[in-house]
């Protein structure tokens, strides 16, 4: 069982910029609601019960967003719009943080949870993929095939070759369905990729991947990769990847941002 979740929100949004200079690109406003509550409602909805959300020192609107507001609870009661205090109302999840107090990669993130995880297999959630299914939640997809094999879970998901060069992609032998091994992973990959299956921000991890991401070696740019972890474990253990059921939608570009918001309209509306 899959108790616990990660989900790193201290980068700097430098592909947002410049609204992201001053609202975290992890609270840009969808239909209502940040970003983020997407992601924390999919982590409860696929049985997570406790959430770590990295965070760096300009993130405490994100604290903010999930704490009480007696004022506004005081107001709404005072003005009768008691209708309107189920919109504020917090999830019924254990929320808690820790701040990364320089963004040195996104391994270095997900090492910053080793206390919090202990010894339990446990899930990281890209916040900057917001993934939309109408039947099995896309991280409950992830635990159910854990359930079964034991491994490490990449999602992942076909993606135009042009695009390949900007994510990590997967060197993979087809299992079942949509079920692969990773025989190897490539981080944003200039030429020949080894694959049209992109990762896409959702994972399930044996607590074993620590040890992997403390003997990671910073790339050029002083970066801990996550990917460069996943590619030092498969050696050792058998990792998985699982092409993911639903809409995945990228809202650090800003044409995927507004096709999520018409998307989550329509559905509405429709």
């Amino acid at each position: 069982m899959i108790r616990k979740a990660i989900i790193p929100a201290a980068g700097y949004g430098t592909r947002t910029l410049p609204i992201t200079k001053v609202l975290p690109k992890e609270m840009l406003p969808i239909c209502g609601r940040p970003a983020l509550d997407y992601i924390v409602e999919e982590a409860i909805r696929s049985g997570i019960e406790q959430i770590l959300i990295v965070v760096s020192r300009s993130k405490n609107m994100i604290l903010d967003y999930y704490d009480r507001s007696v004022e506004l609870e005081t107001y709404l009661e005072e003005k009768d719009k008691k209708h309107l205090l189920k919109e504020i109302s917090l999830p019924n999840v254990h929320i808690q943080y820790v701040r990364q107090s320089y963004a040195r990669g996104l391994g270095e993130a997900i090492l910053l949870g080793k206390q919090f995880v202990g010894n339990e297999p446990f899930a990281v959630m890209l916040p900057d993929e917001v993934i939309l299914s109408h039947e099995k939640q896309p991280l409950k997809q992830l635990i159910d095939m854990f359930t079964e094999v034991n491994g490490n879970i990449v999602g992942v998901k076909k993606m135009d070759p042009t695009q390949l060069k900007n994510y990590g992609v997967i060197q993979p032998k087809r299992l079942k369905n949509a079920q692969f091994q990773i025989k190897d992973i490539v981080e944003k990959p200039q030429i020949s990729p080894p694959s049209d299956l992109a990762v896409i921000g959702r994972y399930v991890f044996n607590p074993a991947i620590f040890a992997y991401l403390e003997n990671v070696k910073p790339d050029v740019g002083g970066e801990i990769q996550l990917t460069d972890a996943i590619k030092a474990m498969a050696k050792d253990y058998t990792s998985y990847g699982l092409e993911i059921e639903g809409k995945c939608f990228d809202i650090a570009k800003m044409s995927e941002y507004i096709k999520l918001i018409n998307y989550i309209w329509d559905s509405k509306e429709g």
